[in-house]
């Protein structure tokens, strides 16, 4: 199993061998009254789309969610859990998920768990929704067929630091999202293109939508139940789940997450990742000294600096903002 700093340090794509994977879908019974969703609130600090998807008439809404080898399973399982148990009225499934991978031979994700995929890439069906979390690595394929498969998606959602699989296949280049916060960095250094929105617990832009670290992945999948089916339908799914959580009402509640953490002489934060760093890595710039928690962290602050002064001048801004 690797640790959270590996896996913010693996997410930057790489080319890849076979990878592969698995899925496992469950319904829990429960009820609920499906309707038509209504017309979503604009929020003034997101850029979110309130289009409600449309419900087929017939058969269930087809869930790809790709995976490959340590990816991260609260990532995939939580919004599977979601969409497992979102039912129509009379008992149905509503929606249809499955596991896509570059082959079908069993894997080993976070936590040791093994898993087999239901498809490849180039036998699986259409979906309306895909769900990308986080792992190791993304093979050529697995961005090719997103990118390929998201001219048609109602919505191509990631997880955590899935952000960087999706912003791989170009299809973030000039939009908003949002990671796990412990990528924030390195989402900026590598990828320029993209709006980073720091503190964001999800965040919608066109087809595309991106959530913050883990269980965010559970409220962005709960939101999209409710672009389907109405608020009503998200609650009881929710409830269903005992989820207490109540980031899915507001894609801005991650807002703990919006600044730099608070880097002190006795406790010292490694500026690319956030975690506690070792005083014997360091480097001087613009008159500050920053440390950090591993050489490889170290060099890649060394090839985007700007991004800490860009963080640093938002982080001022934004307290500026609230002084009264």
């Amino acid at each position: 199993m690797i640790n959270s700093r590996q896996k913010i340090k693996g997410v930057i794509p790489k080319v890849s061998v076979a990878i592969t994977l698995m899925a496992a879908t469950g319904v829990l019974l429960g009820t609920g009254t499906l309707r038509a969703a209504p017309p979503a609130k604009e929020n003034k600090h997101s850029v979110q789309s309130s289009r409600p998807f449309t419900i087929p008439s017939k058969g269930e809404i087809p869930v790809a969610i790709v995976i490959s080898a340590h990816a991260e399973v609260l990532d995939f399982c939580g919004p599977l859990e979601v969409f497992a148990n979102a039912l129509t009225p009379d008992g149905h499934s509503l929606f249809k998920p499955y596991i896509v991978a570059a082959s079908i031979e069993p894997v080993t994700v976070g936590g040791g768990m093994r898993v087999l995929p239901d498809y490849t890439f180039t036998n699986a069906p259409a979906p309306k929704v895909v769900v990308i979390p986080a792992m190791g690595e993304s093979p050529v394929e697995m961005t090719d067929w997103i990118r390929r498969v998201s001219d048609t998606t109602d919505i191509t959602m990631s997880v955590c630091t899935g952000a960087f699989v999706l912003a791989q296949t170009g299809l973030l280049d000039g939009r908003p999202a949002t990671t796990h916060h412990g990528g924030y960095f390195r989402l900026a250094g590598a990828f320029p293109k993209v709006q980073l929105r720091r503190g964001a617990r999800y965040v919608e832009t066109g087809n595309l939508a991106t959530a913050g670290g883990v269980s965010s992945g559970i409220d962005l999948a709960l939101r999209v139940v409710e672009r389907y089916a109405g608020r009503e339908q998200a609650q009881t799914v929710a409830d269903l789940m005992e989820y207490q959580g109540q980031g899915w009402l507001n894609p801005d509640s991650n807002d703990t997450y919006a600044r730099v953490p608070q880097s002190t002489e006795q406790k010292p934060k490694c500026p690319v990742c956030g975690m506690l760093a070792d005083r014997s890595i360091h480097l001087d710039y613009d008159g500050k000294t920053y440390y950090f928690c591993s050489e490889a962290e170290k060099v890649f602050f060394h090839a985007h600096p700007a991004v800490a002064k860009r963080f640093l001048a938002e982080d001022a801004a934004l307290r500026a903002k609230k002084s009264p």
